[in-house]
């Protein structure tokens, strides 16, 4: 296969596959913590209007989504692409923490999450997705 073809399906299904394990874990969560009384958690608007409601361990599975999303997703284009691995690792990990950041804007979510979730959840998950597709042996220069 092409190798600039290659790369680019890299980043791709390093994008879905990421995106799955996070809604997958998103939509698990509420069964095995409940959200607060009263929030539909598929409404962002009833999320905003009870943020005030939401205890620490409402917080546990969004974090392991953001995590784990963004781990998965990176050693997915690490794994499958032809050069330059752990810059698609990481190049996946930018792109998840652009959405951690606007979600910040759009979730009044504590402080606290908020520093925990963009300086753990993407960017060390990025590289360690990276160096799990990579294994013992390093990348060649370009």
């Amino acid at each position: 296969m092409n190798p600039i073809l290659k790369n680019i399906l890299a980043a791709l299904a390093g994008l879905v596959a990421g995106s799955v394990v996070n809604m997958g874990i998103i939509m698990l969560s509420g069964s095995i913590v409940p959200p607060p009384e009263g929030v539909d958690p598929t409404s962002m608007e009833s999320i905003k209007a009870s943020m005030h409601l939401y205890e620490p361990k409402h917080f546990l599975f969004p974090f392991l989504a953001h995590a784990l999303g963004t781990l998965a997703g990176a050693w997915l284009a690490a794994l499958i692409a032809a050069s330059h691995k752990m810059k698609f690792a990481l190049g996946v990990g930018a792109f998840f923490l652009v959405g951690g950041i606007a979600n910040t804007f759009m979730l009044p979510a504590p402080i606290w999450f908020i520093i925990l979730d963009l300086a753990a959840a993407y960017i060390p998950m990025a590289w360690l997705g990276g160096r799990l597709a990579m294994g013992k042996r390093q990348e060649a220069a370009p």
